[in-house]
């Protein structure tokens, strides 16, 4: 049986990323000769991970948010990290990674987004400077990180379309946790995050939406590198 992706979230034909998924992974999966499927998984389907999610090789948490079902999203994310299954999050993705991070890893129980609680006093996710809907912008990506690995080169463009991203004031309890912070803006702001290969074998989140190369037909270099790492050897899953 080929390895199966969840893509986790709340599908719309109406969102751009939605469409661009399908294709992202076709191209990547041409390109590189992988035997994968994949499949949607609505937030609301998911109560227990572990069985909602057991015939899942990898998890890719989509753009979209909020998601219909908070605790489903977070359960999803909590689960590819503890089991060492691949892990891709795209704009909400990485905003609710960062979230499930500080959760359950940094000792911030109260960690939350502002969308959706806005009088939260740990809010991890918080309102950007300047709102990133719709926008193209360079990011430079940090030597020796998994995502540079995938893009084979220091800078790209990449595409957005949200308003929310990391609170700074919580950036240090996250790296201190063992977050790592691999992509920045021009102004220095994150972009991307991961953590470190020697804890996960492929566990990347990026506030800008890759995969929407797909819809001028280019492979995305992180979603192709996603699918190399579904394909590669699995890791040993952590019991818990």
């Amino acid at each position: 049986m080929n390895p199966l992706i969840a893509l986790v979230g709340d599908f719309s034909p109406v969102v751009s990323a939605h469409r661009a998924i399908p294709r992202a992974l076709e191209l990547a999966r041409v390109e590189t000769g992988a035997a994968i499927a994949w499949r949607w998984v609505h937030t609301r389907d998911i109560h227990e991970a572990g069985r909602d999610l057991g015939a899942f090789a990898a998890v890719w948490i989509v753009p979209a948010s909020p998601y219909e079902n908070l605790d489903g999203a977070l359960a999803a994310i909590r689960w590819a990290r503890e089991t060492k299954r691949p892990f891709l999050g795209t704009c909400g993705g990485f905003q609710y990674a960062l979230i499930e991070f500080a959760r359950n890893v940094a000792g911030l129980a109260a960690a939350d987004h502002a969308e959706t609680n806005p009088a939260g006093g740990t809010l991890v996710v918080a309102p950007l400077a300047c709102a990133l809907v719709e926008q193209t912008g360079p990011v430079r990506f940090v030597p020796g990180s998994l995502v540079r690995a995938a893009y084979e080169r220091d800078t790209a463009s990449e595409g957005y379309h949200c308003s929310y991203g990391l609170n700074p004031a919580h950036r240090t309890a996250l790296e201190r946790a063992g977050l790592r912070f691999t992509a920045f803006d021009d102004a220095g702001e994150v972009r991307a995050a991961e953590l470190p290969v020697a804890i996960h074998p492929f566990f990347a989140g990026t506030l800008f939406q890759p995969e929407r190369a797909a819809l001028r037909g280019a492979t995305p270099p992180l979603v192709r590198a996603f699918i190399r790492a579904v394909m590669a050897p699995p890791a040993k899953i952590a019991r818990r």
